[in-house]
């Protein structure tokens, strides 16, 4: 009886958190495909397709040069956080001496440092040195900031993986980089789709130090290219929400695709770490 009641109020707060989510998508999606004549309540979802609020939102935003921009960054940024990430938790995982002790927990200790505390000098040094509205500048400063999450979630997660893996390799000749790329890193799936989707909806969300380090317009990402549409467009709803559903797809998608490891890397690493 006390463990039935005890799912039921489980339930209760699972659905509830879970209408707390849903509902703004919800009214998200009946007014980005409502046309604007139409004076029906936000909750009533429209019975037609309207799809000039996403032609409006697309041209007037310039949403093309922004999803390239987001695009290339969020792609060349997690593409190096996963290669440093990995290459740097093999042999912190693996060979725990005092130094490498001391460097993880470097990295662990930068987990807890704001971006926002040092923004100011970083934006001086990034003038300072012509790295200003550069993808090799936002590109840094994003595998910065990241891959110390990144570091810990491998490092946890390789040291569930059996040292024996590691002897029969060896074993058979293979040299410690051939093992990395051929026993080790296959197995790395889960984790490394967990990064995956954490890094990049991360990324591809930035609005800070997109804000602040990307100021041409041609230079501009989808959140900082929204913020000066809404400012601009605020009375067209309807092409605010088109415009923020387009931006929220990719995320979508990376996590539809990538979700069945998601859980699996988070549990490895809340394990071990």
């Amino acid at each position: 009886m006390k463990q039935r009641k005890r799912t039921i109020i489980y339930t209760v707060i699972g659905l509830f958190v879970a209408l707390v989510h849903i509902i703004p998508f919800y009214i998200l999606l009946t007014v980005s495909f409502k046309d604007m004549r139409d004076m029906s309540s936000k909750w009533a979802f429209p019975g037609y397709w309207f799809t000039g609020n996403f032609i409006s939102a697309w041209q007037n935003a310039h949403l093309d040069r922004a999803f390239l921009n987001t695009g290339v960054i969020t792609v060349l940024s997690v593409a190096l956080i996963l290669i440093f990430g990995s290459l740097a938790a093999f042999p912190l995982a693996r060979y725990q001496s005092k130094l490498n002790k001391w460097v993880y927990g470097i990295f662990v200790s930068a987990l807890i440092v704001p971006p926002l505390t040092i923004l100011v000098p970083l934006y001086k040094f990034f003038v300072d040195i012509g790295f200003m509205n550069t993808y090799f500048g936002i590109v840094l400063l994003h595998v910065t900031f990241q891959l110390s999450m990144a570091i810990f979630l491998y490092t946890s997660f390789i040291g569930t993986i059996p040292r024996e893996l590691d002897e029969a390799a060896m074993i058979d000749g293979a040299t410690k980089t051939g093992m990395f790329f051929r026993i080790i890193m296959p197995l790395l799936k889960p984790v490394t789709a967990t990064i995956v989707i954490m890094n990049a909806n991360s990324i591809w969300n930035d609005y800070q130090f997109s804000l602040f380090f990307l100021q041409k317009p041609d230079s501009r990402t989808i959140t900082v290219a929204l913020s000066s549409f809404f400012g601009e467009n605020s009375a067209q709803i309807g092409w605010i929400a088109a415009g923020s559903l387009l931006a929220a797809i990719p995320s979508i998608l990376v996590y539809i695709l990538l979700q069945k490891y998601f859980v699996d890397g988070i549990a490895a690493g809340a394990v071990k770490g």
